[in-house]
C-alpha cells in the first residue's frame, strides 16, 4: 500500500512537473518562481525520487534555470517595451504642447503689427515684426532656436508678405527709432550713436535684421528677389559701420552677385557697394575690401571673349570705374599696386622670352585689365593723380604690342594702339604710334598675294591671334589694311591743329606712298591714297594758318594756335576720321551676330535722377513681383537661377576652339613674393577673400602645361 502510494504520488508529481514544463513557455515570471520553489522542496523532502528525475529526465531539473534567463529576458523585454511606450507617449505630449504653443502667423497679423507701428510706434509690434522676419528667413532650416519655435510661417503668401513689409519698411522704422535721417548718413552718425542708449535698446534690432537679411540672400536663387532685396537694403547700407563682420560678409556676397549675376543683378550689386563705400568710407577698409574685390572679380570674368561678350565686359569696366570714383586718392593707390603687377607680368616675358612667360602677357584677362586703366585714367585724366599713371601704362602698352611683331598678332598690336591713342586724346599728350601701325605694313604677309582664298570676314576687335589658315585670306589683308588707316588717320588727327603737324606727318606721307608702290591690289592703294590726301591738305590747311603767327616753337602761346577751329573739328583729317568711324561701325554691326543682356543698355551710368528713380520704380516692381511667387526657403522644389544648357556650353566651347591653337592660361597678376613689402598694403594679401562666398578661389601660381584642345583668342 506505501509502495503504491509512493508510486502513485511519484507519477503525480512527475505528471505535474512535465504538464508544467509543456506550459514553460505560457508561464508568467511568479509562477515560474513557485514552481521553482517546489523542485528546491522535492530535493530535500524526497531526495530518491530526485535522482530518479536526475538520471532518467534531467530537461524537467533545467526548467529553474531557463526560467531565470527568461525571467530575466521578459522582464528585461517587458521594461524596454515600457520604456519605449512611455517614450513615445512623453513625444506625443511634447509634439502636442509644441504645436499648441506655436503661434501660426498670419496676413492679417502682419498687418495689424504695421498699422501699430505707423499709429503709435509700437515697440512690441517691431519686435513681433522681426521675429516674424527672422522665423521666414530661417524657414525650412535644420535647427531653430527656442524663439523661431514659438512662430510658424504657413504659406507662401505669408512668407511673401513678411519680407515685402520687412524689406520696405524696416529702414523707416529703424532710422526712426535711432533718430536718424531719413536718408542718407555718413559713419561719424553711426559711431556717435553707438554710445547711446538708444543704441543700447534698440542695436539687436538692426543686427537681428541686417543679420536675417543677409542670411536669406544666401538663400535666394531667382535674380529678382535677390535684386530686390539688396536693392531696398542698400539704403541700411549705413547701418553696417555698426558690425565690420557683417559688413565683410556683404561685400563678399555683393561682390559674388556682381561677377555672376543675372538680368539686374550686376547693376544692384554694384549701386550696393558704392552706396557702401559712400556712406561708410575707407576708416574700416570697406572701400579698399570694395576696390581689391571688384578688381579681382573683374579679372576672373575676362578669361574668355568673343564678340557677343565684349560688351558684358565693357560694362564690367564701366561699374569697376564708377566705383573708383568713390574715393580717388585711395584708388590711385591700388591702380599703382595693379599697374605695377602689368609691368612686372611683362618684365618677366622680356628677360625670359618662354613661351610660357609670353602667354601670361598675350591673354584676354593681361589685355583687359590693360583696357580697364586705361578707360580709368580716360574717365579721371583731370585728376592730377590719375594722370600721372598715363605714363607708366602707356610703356607697358607699347611694351605689350612690340612683345611678338609678328602678323598673327596683328589684332592684339591694333588693340594696344587704339588704347595709346585713347591716352594721347585724353591726357594731352603726344604717344608715338605712328611707327607700330607703319612698320604692320611692311609685314610680308600683307604684301604678298593671298593663298588663302577670300576667306570669312575677319573681326579684329574679337581676337588676339589669328590662325595661320586665316593669315592667308584675302579677308585678313583687307582688315589689317583698313584698320591701320583708321588708327593712323584718328592719332594724326589729334594732332591735325597742332603747329608741328607738317613735320609730324612728314615720315607717315613718305611711308605710305612706299605702300602704295609696293602693294599690288588696288583696293588698298585706293585707300593710301585718299589717306594721303587728306593729311597733305591738313599739312596745307595748318601751314596756312602758322604763317601768320609771329610766336616760336616752344612759346606757351603755341598750345593755343588753332583752338577755335579745334573746337569746332574744322580740319579736313577730322571730318574724314568722322568718316571712317562711321564705316567702321557698320562693319562692325554686320559682324555682331548676338550680343549680351547685361550691359548692353547699361553700361554706362546715368547722372540724371528721373532716370534712376525709374530703375528704382522696376526694380521695385520686378522684386514685387518676384515675391508673389510660391517660393519658400529651403523647398526642394525650388528652381535654380538659369544656368547654361549642355548644348549652350557645347557651343561655347566650340566657339572657343574656333579659331586657332590658342590656350587660354589663368593670369597671375602677381605673387605677394614678386613685390617688395613696402609697395603692398598690409590687407594686399587678402584680395582672395573678397569672391564669392561660394567660388572663393585661389590664384594659381603656375601656368598649366597647354592641353591639345584649341582657345579662342
Amino acid at each position: 500500500m506505501d509502495a503504491e502510494n509512493y508510486t502513485e504520488r511519484n507519477v503525480d508529481t512527475d505528471n505535474n512537473v512535465k504538464r508544467r514544463s509543456r506550459k514553460k513557455s505560457t508561464i508568467t515570471g511568479t509562477e515560474a518562481k513557485q514552481h521553482k520553489e517546489e523542485l528546491e522542496k522535492l530535493q530535500h523532502k524526497d531526495q530518491d525520487f530526485y535522482e530518479f528525475l536526475k538520471e532518467n529526465d534531467p530537461d524537467l531539473l533545467k526548467f529553474s534555470d531557463d526560467d531565470d534567463d527568461d525571467e530575466d529576458v521578459d522582464a528585461g523585454m517587458e521594461d524596454e517595451d515600457l520604456q519605449v511606450d512611455k517614450e513615445a507617449i512623453e513625444h506625443k505630449v511634447q509634439e502636442k504642447d509644441k504645436k499648441s504653443s506655436k503661434k501660426v502667423i498670419t496676413t492679417s497679423m502682419v498687418d495689424s503689427w504695421c498699422k501699430s507701428i505707423k499709429e503709435n510706434g509700437s515697440l512690441n509690434a517691431v519686435r513681433s515684426l522681426m521675429k516674424a522676419f527672422r522665423t521666414a528667413c530661417h524657414y525650412g532650416d535644420d535647427e531653430e532656436n527656442e524663439s523661431m519655435a514659438k512662430l510658424s510661417v504657413m504659406s507662401s503668401v505669408v512668407f511673401n508678405k513678411i519680407m515685402l513689409t520687412a524689406l520696405n519698411e524696416m529702414d523707416g522704422i529703424l532710422r526712426n527709432l535711432l533718430k536718424l535721417p531719413a536718408s542718407g548718413g555718413r559713419k561719424e552718425d553711426i559711431t556717435g550713436l553707438m554710445t547711446t542708449k538708444q543704441w543700447r535698446s534698440y542695436g539687436h534690432i538692426v543686427k537681428s535684421y541686417l543679420g536675417n537679411a543677409l542670411h536669406i540672400l544666401n538663400q535666394m536663387t531667382d535674380s529678382q528677389m535677390i535684386s530686390f532685396t539688396l536693392h531696398r537694403l542698400k539704403y541700411s547700407s549705413l547701418l553696417l559701420a555698426a558690425f565690420p563682420s557683417l559688413l565683410r560678409k556683404y561685400i563678399k556676397v555683393a561682390l559674388h552677385f556682381w561677377g555672376t549675376g543675372g538680368d539686374a543683378l550686376p547693376v544692384v550689386s554694384c549701386l550696393f557697394l558704392r552706396e557702401l563705400c559712400i556712406c561708410i568710407g575707407s576708416g574700416s577698409g570697406c572701400i579698399d575690401d570694395c576696390f581689391k574685390g571688384i578688381y579681382k572679380a573683374y579679372v576672373l570674368n575676362c578669361h574668355f571673349v568673343n564678340a557677343a561678350k565684349l560688351k558684358h565686359i565693357r560694362f564690367l569696366s564701366n561699374c569697376v570705374i564708377e566705383l573708383l570714383g568713390v574715393d580717388l586718392p585711395t584708388a590711385y593707390q591700388h591702380a599703382f599696386i595693379f599697374i605695377r603687377q602689368l609691368a612686372m607680368i611683362l618684365r618677366d616675358a622680356l628677360d625670359t622670352k618662354t613661351k610660357e612667360a609670353f602667354r601670361k602677357v598675350y591673354e584676354w584677362k593681361f589685355i583687359n585689365s590693360l583696357e580697364l586703366w586705361t578707360d580709368a585714367i580716360r574717365a579721371y585724366s583731370s585728376q592730377s593723380d590719375f594722370k600721372q599713371l598715363a605714363y607708366p601704362l602707356t610703356q607697358i602698352i607699347s611694351g605689350v604690342a612690340r612683345l611678338v611683331p609678328t602678323a598673327r598678332y596683328i589684332p592684339l598690336r591694333l588693340r594696344c594702339i587704339r588704347m595709346l591713342n585713347k591716352l594721347a586724346a585724353s591726357t594731352q599728350s603726344f604717344v608715338p604710334v605712328s611707327m607700330l601701325l607703319l612698320d604692320m605694313l611692311e609685314m610680308k604677309e600683307l604684301n604678298r598675294p593671298p593663298t588663302g582664298g577670300v576667306g570669312k570676314a575677319v573681326d579684329l576687335h574679337s581676337i588676339l591671334k589669328v590662325s595661320k589658315p586665316t593669315l592667308k585670306t584675302r579677308a585678313f589683308q583687307e582688315a589689317c589694311v583698313f584698320s591701320v588707316v583708321e588708327e593712323l588717320a584718328e592719332h594724326l588727327a589729334l594732332w591735325s591743329y597742332s603747329v608741328a603737324f607738317m613735320e609730324l606727318s612728314f615720315i607717315p606721307i613718305v611711308r605710305l606712298r612706299s605702300f602704295c608702290k609696293l602693294t599690288k591690289v588696288e583696293r588698298f592703294r585706293r585707300e593710301m591714297r585718299q589717306l594721303i590726301r587728306e593729311i597733305e591738305a591738313n599739312v596745307q590747311f595748318v601751314n596756312e594758318k602758322r604763317m601768320s603767327v609771329s610766336f616760336l616753337p616752344n612759346d606757351p602761346a603755341a598750345s593755343s594756335f588753332l583752338e577755335d577751329e579745334k573746337k569746332s573739328a574744322s580740319s579736313a583729317l577730322s571730318k574724314y576720321v568722322i568718316t571712317l568711324r562711321q564705316r567702321a561701325q557698320q562693319k562692325n554691326n554686320s559682324l555682331m551676330e548676338s550680343s549680351v543682356l547685361v550691359g548692353e543698355e547699361s553700361s554706362v551710368f546715368g547722372d540724371e535722377a528721373s532716370e534712376s528713380d525709374e530703375e528704382d520704380a522696376k526694380i521695385d516692381e520686378d522684386g514685387t513681383a518676384a515675391f508673389s511667387s510660391s517660393w519658400l526657403p529651403g523647398n526642394d522644389k525650388i528652381k535654380q537661377q538659369p544656368s547654361e544648357t549642355q548644348g549652350k556650353r557645347k557651343k561655347h566651347r566650340k566657339e572657343r576652339e574656333a579659331i586657332d591653337e590658342d590656350i587660354v592660361e589663368d593670369l597671375v597678376l602677381s605673387s605677394d613674393e614678386d613685390l617688395p613689402s613696402s609697395d603692398i598694403p598690409s590687407a594686399g594679401n587678402n584680395v582672395d577673400q573678397h569672391l564669392s562666398p561660394k567660388q572663393n578661389r585661389k590664384p594659381k601660381h603656375k601656368a598649366k602645361r597647354p592641353k591639345k584642345n584649341k582657345s579662342h583668342k
